[in-house]
């Protein structure tokens, strides 16, 4: 049985997770427990995440399926009762011209979706891009 992730320690100031998967069948299972559009734009945008590279790992942890780079993540989301989170980690430090981003904490940044609601899916999917390749410059570079 799947114990649940444990959380590795802050090295350089960068959140690892352990134990993530290529691919978490906790998260197709996660996925399509949540019907309807909430959960159509859930799959979207973490099939997305998916999408980013090779280096692409996840894990479902606090409760929703999170995108990482080897062990750091770089990206999640989250259904709510009328809205879905695409978050990121490092999401203060992301570009965002199209001013997409919510939140005001010392890392992460979410955009908020909403059923019937216009986005700008070109602009998320940039951030999803940069975000995955602003984790990977991190680990990289130390």
């Amino acid at each position: 049985m799947k114990t649940k992730p444990e959380l590795a320690t802050m090295n350089n100031e960068l959140l690892r997770f352990d134990n993530t998967l290529t691919h978490d069948p906790a998260i197709d299972a996660w996925l399509n427990g949540h019907t309807g559009e909430l959960g159509d734009i859930a799959r979207k945008w973490f099939e997305a995440m998916r999408g980013c590279g090779d280096e692409v790992r996840e894990i479902l942890h606090d409760g929703c399926p999170n995108a990482c780079l080897g062990d750091v993540p770089f990206g999640y989301v989250n259904v709510f009762t009328s809205h879905v989170n695409v978050g990121f980690f490092q999401g203060a430090t992301l570009a965002d011209p199209a001013r997409l981003l919510q939140g005001a904490g010392k890392r992460m940044r979410h955009v908020k979706l909403r059923p019937g609601a216009a986005i700008d899916a070109v602009a998320l999917r940039i951030l999803i891009e940069e975000a995955y390749s602003d984790i990977k410059a991190r680990v990289e570079n130390g």
